[in-house]
This record gives structure tokens, C-alpha cells and sequence, in this order.
């Protein structure tokens, strides 16, 4: 591979790039530079914290900057603003220009331009559960070109990536290498990791070690408030947020619901922009997670213990979602829930 690098190259993703201490985000912002990258750093924290609206704002104007790392970045982040503000189309079109930007000649001049480009695009296409438009393969060549906070990044996505794809042991144990082996603190990727360790694990029934993940996750966010992060994985934890959180914190885990409300919507626009209704509109976010579970095979008991709730509200849970859905079986529910 040749490396034809230009000297004013800066990686995107500032913050996620970003080494500091849990609880010190103000701090860390108000010593960057007071350029683009900051401005997007800033956007950046806006957005973990579930405030889309600001996090465009700030972002939009660097949609086709000269600088190919500051477009990369406002790319990836105004697709995910409107998602959040169920702008779908508009979602869409800054996907379209992340492709464009990083398949274009002067990306192709720098291999760091275009590891950044690869785990953008690839990392954008496994949250929305679309198939990545890079291979395993050509994502290899140039992985060690990123900085730390960004590998972990992308072991988060690759993490994912197998998770969609049933491998459940292999998203545990990538995510939890990954974790042991970093060198400094990245709250941003850290949070990423840890819940989808315990993605992983509860999909594998263990229910002790998914929520050992989320409280670590949980402990890393919350001095911060970045709580986009954590309602955005709401429907694949099934049902850890609510063991763990919605008891000793009602209040934040009140305002995580919000955000999962939200984000789930604009994502259901943007991975299906021509269904209508579907299982997550007309349920709530306890009903949907009692569905993964009783999809997975979950009896009522099992359901209530992992969420802290009883039998008895289980059953007329599932009861709820059935007559929501017009149906009247769980087998009948796995075409609404996708697993």
C-alpha cells in the first residue's frame, strides 16, 4: 500500500479521538483549539448528550469543507443528528455525501483519509443494520493507520457487525480485548464497547455479566450525560437498562427513554423508509424489550427476574402487545421484532 501523506492531515472524530478522565468533557473541550475540529468536538459532545438539534447546527456548516477530516466528521454526525430529529431523507443525503467524500481522488490521495472513511462508512452502515460497504478484508490494510480512540471505535463496529451476524461469543470477546488492551481513557468508545459486551452476553443468558457491562458503561457516561449512547442500544440490551437503571435512577433512565423514543423512529425511517406502522410504534420501550426476550426464548419467569418486575406484569405485557399487534402467539410475534 502506498502512504502518500499530506502534513496538515488531522483525523476526524475529535472527541472520540480524544483521550480524558470520565466527568471532565467540559474541561477537555475548552483546551482544543479553537478551529473546526473544536467546533465539531463540540458537536460531537452535543450529540452523546441527546442533543441532536445543536450538534447539526454546529456540524452542517462543515458538510462540504475543503478539509476532508472535518466533512468526514459532519457527515457521520449530521446523518445521525436527523435520524434523531426523524429527518430521513435528510439522514440519508449526509450518508450520500460521507460515500462520495470518501471515495473521491483526494481521499484516495492519503491511506489515513481513507481509514477514516472506511470505519465512518462501515461503522454508519452496521448501526443502521445495513450491509457495510467494506469488507473485513480492505478495512484491515488500514486499521493500524488510526488513532487508538478510533480503533476502538472500530472494534465496537466490528463487535456489532457480529453480533448481527449470530456470533455472540466472538462480539464479547473482540469488545472485551479491546477494553483490556487500551492504553488511556476514551470515554466515547469505551461506552460503545461495553454495551456491546453486554449485547453479547445477554444474548448468550448471562444476565450477571450484561449488566456488570452496562453498569461500567453506565459509570463512564453518566458524569458526562452522554446518554445518547446508551438509548440508543435500548432495544438490543433487552431489557438490561431496566434492571439496571430504572429503580436507583428513575430520572435519567425517564430521559434515556426519551431518547431511545426518539432515535428509534428516525432509524425505522432510515432502515425501512416505506413501512408504515410497526411492532416499535405502537409499543413501549418495555413492552418491546419483553418481546425481544420472549422472542429469544425466554419464558415469563426468566423475563421477570432479569427485569426486576413480576410474573404477573410480564404476561399482561406480552398480553398488551399482542392485542396491539393482532395477534395472539409468540411465534406470530417474531415477524415484528427484528432479532
Amino acid at each position: 500500500m502506498d502512504r502518500i501523506y499530506t502534513d496538515s492531515w488531522r483525523f476526524p472524530m475529535p472527541l472520540m479521538c480524544t483521550a480524558f478522565e470520565p466527568g471532565t468533557l467540559e474541561n477537555t473541550l475548552d483546551v482544543m483549539l479553537k478551529d473546526g475540529y473544536g467546533v465539531i468536538a463540540r458537536a460531537e459532545a452535543h450529540y452523546y448528550r441527546g442533543c441532536p438539534d445543536e450538534a447539526r447546527r454546529l456540524a452542517e456548516p462543515y458538510l462540504l469543507s475543503d478539509d476532508l477530516s472535518l466533512r468526514l466528521s459532519a457527515c457521520l454526525l449530521c446523518a445521525y443528528a436527523n435520524l434523531s430529529l426523524n429527518r430521513a431523507l435528510a439522514a440519508r443525503r449526509c450518508l450520500a455525501y460521507l460515500e462520495e467524500t470518501g471515495k473521491g481522488q483526494r481521499a484516495a490521495k492519503d491511506p489515513r483519509a481513507q481509514a477514516s472513511y472506511m470505519l465512518l462508512a462501515a461503522s454508519a452502515c452496521v448501526l443502521l443494520h445495513f450491509p457495510s460497504p467494506v469488507s473485513r478484508g480492505e478495512f484491515d490494510l488500514y486499521a493500524s493507520l488510526l488513532p487508538e480512540g478510533l480503533r476502538l471505535f472500530a472494534t465496537y463496529a466490528l463487535a456489532h457487525r457480529a453480533y448481527l451476524d449470530g456470533d455472540y461469543g466472538r462480539c464479547v470477546g473482540m469488545a472485551e480485548n479491546a477494553l483490556s488492551m487500551k492504553q488511556e481513557s476514551y470515554p466515547v468508545p469505551e461506552v460503545f464497547l461495553h454495551l456491546i459486551a453486554a449485547v453479547g452476553w445477554i444474548n448468550q443468558r448471562e444476565a450477571d455479566r450484561a449488566n456488570a457491562h452496562f453498569m461500567r458503561a453506565w459509570q463512564i457516561a453518566q458524569p458526562d450525560g452522554l446518554i445518547e449512547i446508551v438509548g440508543e442500544h435500548h432495544g438490543l440490551l433487552q431489557g438490561v437498562l431496566e434492571s439496571c437503571l430504572k429503580k436507583g435512577h428513575p430520572q435519567e433512565f425517564a430521559e434515556i427513554i426519551k431518547v431511545t423514543e426518539r432515535f428509534s423512529r428516525g432509524w425505522r425511517r432510515v432502515h425501512n423508509p416505506g413501512a408504515g406502522a410497526t411492532v416499535a410504534e405502537s409499543l413501549t420501550t418495555t413492552e418491546f424489550a419483553i418481546a425481544m426476550l420472549a422472542c429469544r426464548g425466554w419464558t415469563n419467569d426468566e423475563i421477570a427476574a432479569h427485569m426486576g418486575i413480576s410474573r404477573g406484569t410480564v404476561k399482561n405485557r406480552l398480553s398488551n402487545t399482542y392485542a396491539k399487534l393482532g395477534i395472539t402467539s409468540r411465534a406470530a410475534l417474531k415477524q415484528f421484532v427484528l432479532l
